[in-house]
């Protein structure tokens, strides 16, 4: 029998807060009354992390030989997770694991995916203005339906995690990456706490390689079923536009004996066209290069709920 939860927990240097945090999801899953398992991440961590781990029963404990970030031990997580349904949360302890019940009343009035949100962040200034700009970017470009994607408390359908692999800082945008599969994402207000042990892990490089996977992701979102109409409008603007270019010069030549040889105009026309003429290839190159991935993935870029027979 699968197991209902699965509580999966990325640790670095979490040597105060691990033992606590056990403690925390072992008393709110016996609450619950259901079956459930607690998967730890050691991502590298050089402390007593995994020492005070490995006395914690029951744990199933993953070790990474080296630091590879915070995404990379939810992935791994998630292979090994047996739950129906998958918790996630940040091993610092400002997650409460008093807020699962939360999450699962959410999934069960029928979402896939249910998303903490830090109303009553306990942050450093520094921190919610960086993440506030970081939410009105994305909010932007990807349009999803929650407020707060840095939280890493929630709670997710195993059955919508199977084609997901998450690379760079990609575990922030899993609620905007199954929404754009058709999964019914949710969110719900959850406690948040100052960190007491330990020093956080975010920094500016987080941020920036954050702001690039967001990019990616819109980028996906938007056209991956379709990236010859980016590439080819792009590149069908350009060429229009380096054709105008071309044709004032050849227009104030003809008409007004103007000597253009010296200008630079006729130059950048000519570069212009030969950017758009670019472009246009490169979007066939790459929508070759989708339509294969979704080959070999065994899968199409579209999502079927369920298939009923009138």
């Amino acid at each position: 029998m699968n197991n209902k939860i699965s509580v999966v927990v990325p640790l670095f240097n979490e040597e105060g807060n691990v033992v606590k945090l056990h403690e925390k999801i072992v008393y709110a899953c016996e609450k619950l009354g259901v079956k459930y398992e607690i998967i730890f991440i050691d991502d590298g961590s050089d402390d007593n992390t995994i020492k005070k781990a490995k006395k914690l029963s029951p744990l199933t404990l993953i070790e990474f030989r080296k630091n590879f970030g915070q995404t990379a031990a939810f992935d791994a997580g998630f292979k090994v997770a047996n739950g129906e349904i998958i918790v996630t949360m940040d091993g610092d302890l400002q997650n409460d694991p008093a807020d699962i019940p939360l999450l699962l009343e959410k999934i069960d009035e029928g979402f896939d995916v249910v998303a903490g949100w830090r109303k009553k962040r306990q942050d450093s200034i520094e921190k919610k203005i960086f993440s506030r700009g970081a939410n009105l970017l994305r909010k932007l470009l990807l349009k999803d339906s929650i407020h707060d994607s840095g939280c890493s408390l929630k709670a997710i359908k195993t059955e919508a995690l199977k084609n997901i692999d998450l690379f760079g800082e990609m575990h922030r945008f899993i609620p905007a990456t199954l929404e754009f599969d058709g999964w019914r994402v949710g969110e719900v207000e959850v406690s948040h706490y100052p960190r007491l042990h330990g020093k956080t892990k975010y920094n500016w490089k987080r941020g920036v390689k954050g702001f690039v996977d967001m990019v990616f992701i819109w980028f996906w979102r938007s056209y991956s079923s379709r990236p010859i109409h980016f590439f080819g409008g792009t590149g069908l603007s350009f060429i229009f536009i380096g054709t105008l270019i071309l044709i004032w010069m050849l227009i104030e030549k003809i008409m007004f004996d103007s000597s253009i040889s010296e200008r630079i105009w006729p130059l950048m026309g000519v570069f212009i066209i030969i950017l758009g003429v670019q472009f246009l290839i490169f979007g066939l190159l790459v929508d070759i290069i989708i339509k294969n991935y979704y080959k070999a993935q065994g899968r199409m870029n579209y999502s079927v709920r369920k298939v009923n027979k009138l």
